[in-house]
């Protein structure tokens, strides 16, 4: 493995390459497993080679006003690696994966533009997927009608009555949408009534400019979830409950998609009176570490991802990924055609 380098060797103020592709490290994994810490100490490692940004692949960041739950990098680290896609949209403003993929290869082309190396980090795997494989999202424009009454079938008898009608209309996508996800639900049941197409079938891989290096974060289960409890208590200590009850107080109602998702969902469920605050921070840990098993599933399959196993700081990790990183930089930047692509998995999932 490659040390670091001495701190004098100043980064380039350009990256070049004769190849008109574009060098795209990724960073994924399952909430709580130390992605941001890792992307900052990694970047930090290889700035001597790279000066790197980072661009968000998380779907409840672009939230502006949603700070704890979200767990959005802190002003500190964002000063030790730039991070673009965050703080976007108001909470009561919609965002869709046609505007995140977009907005993501528009930020990732202006990185390498000004000649830094762009960095994908998050747990979205929706978002990671449009972006790396050009995603092609199907052209259904929203239907307000349709979308009220499936609405009102949520108010009336759940989300999990838009999951079964989703199950027998498309029971790829069905597979993998959260049942408690009304805002998924919603839209994968618009697209399959409006065009008459199941949305799994609509959504195709198209060419990208990249050439992707992808690492995923993982950890022994038990202290995966062990984390993201620490991580909910800290939340809270943090003033979670406040920050909610403030969002609420300014107007945004808990039925919108930001106000519903992990940490808002179940603290809601306290502050309007449905739960105990005891009641809703078990519910919470217990919704994370359904949502971990979500994540994994979803990131399971994709072969291209080398798995690096996050128990050790993250410190210590940057200098292990080092070894993968800073030989796929060489070859990325010696001559066209010359990458090669990243290796199997290091070790199952």
């Amino acid at each position: 493995m490659n040390k670091r380098r001495p701190e004098a060797e100043a980064a380039p103020s350009r990256l070049e390459s004769s190849d008109p592709s574009i060098p795209l490290l990724v960073v994924v994994g399952p909430t709580a497993v130390g992605k941001t810490d890792f992307a900052v100490a990694l970047a930090e490692r290889l700035r001597d080679r790279a000066a790197m940004e980072a661009v968000s692949a998380d779907s409840r960041q672009v939230y502006r006003e949603m700070e704890i739950a979200t767990a959005k990098a802190t002003a500190a680290q964002r000063a030790r690696l730039p991070h673009h896609l965050i703080d976007l949209v108001r909470p009561d403003e919609g965002y869709t994966l046609a505007q995140y993929q977009a907005s993501a290869m528009a930020t990732i082309a202006a990185i390498w533009a000004r000649g830094r190396l762009p960095l994908l980090v998050g747990g979205t795997g929706l978002y990671v997927r449009a972006v790396v494989d050009g995603l092609a999202i199907p052209a259904v424009p929203p239907d307000p009608a349709l979308r009220a009454a499936l609405e009102a079938e949520v108010a009336s008898h759940g989300p999990g009555a838009l999951h079964a009608r989703l199950a027998v209309l498309d029971p790829v996508t069905a597979a993998g949408i959260d049942a408690k996800n009304p805002r998924r639900l919603i839209r994968a049941l618009e697209v399959c009534i409006g065009s008459g197409q199941p949305l799994s079938e609509q959504r195709g891989a198209r060419p990208t400019p990249y050439r992707p290096l992808m690492l995923g974060l993982n950890m022994e289960r038990a202290t995966l979830y062990a984390r993201a409890d620490t991580r909910v208590d800290a939340m809270l200590a943090a003033g979670l409950a406040e920050e909610a009850r403030g969002l609420a107080a300014r107007g945004y109602g808990w039925e919108l998609p930001a106000m519903s998702s992990l940490g808002y969902r179940e603290i809601g469920a306290y502050l309007r009176g449905e739960a105990t605050l005891a009641a809703a921070v078990e519910r919470l840990k217990l919704n994370t570490h359904a949502y971990i098993r979500r994540q994994l599933t979803w990131f399971r399959p994709d072969r291209r991802i080398t798995w690096l196993y996050a128990e050790q700081p993250a410190e210590e990790l940057a200098a292990l990924a080092e070894g993968l990183v800073r030989p796929w930089l060489e070859a990325a930047f010696s001559g066209p055609h010359s990458w090669q692509g990243a290796g199997k998995p290091a070790r199952p999932l």
